[in-house]
């Protein structure tokens, strides 16, 4: 069964379609990486798969049609990691990723044994455990970043959204997210993840997802996806293929001017 299916996504805004006729599905233990250039519709169409937005077309979540999914359900199903890093109150950082334990307990109910040890497992999958004390809004964006995905790890749901995981961490700390991403799939969870490190892309996600100008222009294996013909479509530039022992290479290289 497909975690995450969509059937003609579309998205509008105003008489524009921001997201257009998308249709793919991702099954358990994918980590499906998300791609394409700047506005290509790539946050949009990870809001419209939770309902944060209007759409048209189809999207099912666990086999079940998004509309007939309550918040609550929803929430156990999917764990989200937004792009902006905002973090708006001085709690600790322990208190905040508590937070991604909400679903699963009672309203006003204390954390139980599961909960503090699915906190602590978080803390130490993105390497937070170091600073749980400190107020998360002292924290730099790279370790918001970090911090926010145990929140979402904390909540150990079934399906991932990550939109951009990676953005503003040091090298280290983003291939440490990669390879946390890719030990969710061989536990069986599912990711889908917005990336615009095509090399990150290509060694660690199991199929990507190409849009380009809000449709689908390419879907399957990463050597298929970032083949010189695509990139050249969808971003408009040339790149270096290589491999090394742990896997491809790819990095643009120059614009291809019309």
């Amino acid at each position: 069964m497909s975690l995450l299916a969509l059937d003609r996504l579309t998205v509008r805004r105003g008489p524009c379609p921001v997201v257009d006729n998308v249709s793919f599905a991702i099954r358990a233990g994918e980590v499906v990486g998300l791609i394409g250039p700047n506005g290509a519709g790539k946050t949009t169409l990870m809001r419209a798969c939770l309902g944060l937005m209007p759409a048209e077309g189809r999207v099912a979540i666990a086999g079940r049609p998004l509309a007939e999914l309550a918040p609550a359900d929803r929430a156990r199903i999917v764990a989200y990691l937004p792009q902006e890093r905002e973090i708006a109150w001085p709690i600790t950082v322990e208190a905040l990723v508590a937070l991604g334990r909400h679903p699963h307990r009672r309203p006003g109910a204390r954390l139980s044994a599961a909960d503090r040890a699915a906190v602590e497992t978080a803390l130490e999958m993105a390497e937070v455990s170091a600073f749980r004390t400190r107020p998360a809004t002292e924290l730099s964006g790279g370790e918001r970043a970090r911090v926010l995905m145990a929140r979402a790890l904390a909540q150990e749901a079934p399906l991932l959204l990550a939109d951009e995981p990676v953005a503003g961490l040091d090298p280290a700390h983003a291939l440490d997210l990669m390879e946390t991403l890719g030990h969710l799939g061989a536990e069986g969870k599912t990711v889908l993840v917005s990336l615009h490190d095509l090399t990150l892309a290509a060694r660690h996600c199991t199929r990507l997802v190409l849009l380009r100008a809000g449709r689908l222009l390419a879907e399957g294996p990463p050597e298929a996806v970032l083949s010189p013909d695509t990139l050249a479509a969808a971003y408009g530039v040339s790149a270096f293929h290589a491999a090394d022992a742990r896997g491809p290479i790819v990095v643009p290289t120059g614009r291809i001017r019309p």
